[in-house]
């Protein structure tokens, strides 16, 4: 496939001024590491054909766990500098060749789809352009002593942001040129792209689009998420599935577990995530996985469930929300679930987009009572937690 338009992630950086133990891109916020909402929004963006990671080695199995099922490169090593890693991301995209490529920082992992494609449309059109604000607040220049030199005019002073976007070839150049010349000091892309002869156009940014630098930064990000998504939400799900002849393997949590006996049903008769998704629908009160998906219709007929639990994350998504727990009970005297309970978990985790310390399973016996304890079907019991913003009744 032609790549037109390529996505740097930078997660390199050490993120010390934050006095956290490890990177601050791999704090959780939002239900999820940082870096993950910054690459799952350009993985999911329909403008974007690639998405190159930088990461720093040292940090491979953190990264991993956090980027598990998103449909990116595999990282690669950053430098000592941003602008060193920056120039690793450039240099892995060479042989796809693309036409626009957007830098962004991962720890800024508010930015949305509009300023994406607004990042897209200024590239095409100028060759060079950054997202930016105007500045509300009067900037003093001061000397080495504190005193100030001059007051400088605001009305043509902009904070700049990512993701900043370049015709690729030509910023591709323009680092090489800066290395070369051993310059590594280019505080962002456009500074680099300036020193080395290109006109760099400054488009509408976005307020909510911050940088998360300090501990100060996560503690406010932190209460606004948790004011914006007061309404606290519980859905309940249950599922059942009688064995039939034939087969050998049942689908529960996404993974397909050996058995003697397949599970009947319309679609994969995964009773997990059909549990699971009647959950975070009893959460939004919006229906039941029957309503959405009826099995009288045959486009559903031998499904993969996985489609089921992602549109019901989706519509919490649409709903400006989040999915913040998954808990999943399964009853059944046989295929024996604990072995395989961590490999659902992360399945889960997967599709959900959510980290796997979000998702609980648990599995246990009927105890030889009923049709579950004869052997006759499998059944699961789930609970789904969702934030949604608050709205007044």
């Amino acid at each position: 496939m032609a790549i037109r338009v390529a996505a740097v992630v930078v997660a390199a950086g050490r993120g010390t001024r934050t006095g956290m133990p490890y990177p601050k891109q791999y704090r959780a916020l939002n239900g999820a590491p940082l870096v993950r909402d910054s690459l799952r929004l350009f993985a999911s963006h329909p403008e974007i054909d690639l998405v190159q990671p930088v990461i720093h080695l040292d940090d491979i199995a953190r990264f991993k766990a956090a980027s598990e099922g998103l449909a990116i490169a595999e990282p690669v090593s950053g430098g000592t500098t941003r602008q060193g890693s920056v120039r690793a991301g450039l240099e892995a995209l060479e042989t796809h060749a693309p036409a626009i490529v957007l830098v962004h920082d991962a720890a800024r992992p508010f930015v949305s789809d509009a300023l994406v494609s607004r990042a897209i449309a200024a590239a095409n059109e100028h060759g060079a352009a950054v997202p930016g604000l105007p500045v509300t607040d009067t900037v003093k220049l001061v000397d080495a002593q504190g005193l100030v030199t001059a007051t400088l005019d605001r009305a043509h002073l902009r904070t700049v942001q990512t993701p900043q976007a370049f015709a690729y070839p030509a910023l591709l150049d323009a680092h090489r040129r800066a290395a070369a010349a051993g310059r590594e000091d280019f505080s962002d892309d456009a500074a680099l792209a300036e020193w080395a002869g290109l006109k760099v156009a400054v488009f509408e940014g976005e307020k909510g689009n911050v940088k998360m630098t300090t501990a100060d930064d996560f503690t406010r990000a932190e209460g606004e998420l948790a004011a914006s998504l007061s309404d606290i939400r519980t859905g309940i799900g249950y599922d059942i599935h009688a064995f039939e002849d034939g087969g050998d393997h049942v689908w529960l949590g996404g993974i397909k577990i050996p058995h003697t006996r397949k599970l009947s049903g319309h679609s994969d008769a995964d009773v997990v995530l059909h549990a699971l998704t009647d959950a975070i629908l009893g959460a939004l009160a919006d229906g039941d996985i029957g309503m959405h998906f009826p099995p009288t219709d045959e486009q559903w007929r031998g499904a993969s469930s996985d489609k089921f639990l992602a549109f019901a994350i989706d519509r919490v998504q649409q709903r400006g929300g989040m999915v913040s727990h998954l808990d999943v009970a399964v009853v059944a005297e046989a295929p024996k679930i604990n072995p395989r309970r961590d490999e659902m978990r992360a399945r889960i985790a997967e599709i959900a987009g959510l980290t796997i310390d979000r998702v609980g399973v648990k599995a246990t016996t009927n105890e030889k009572l009923g049709a579950i304890g004869a052997g006759q079907g499998i059944a699961a019991y789930a609970t789904a937690t969702v934030r949604l913003p608050w709205v007044a009744p």
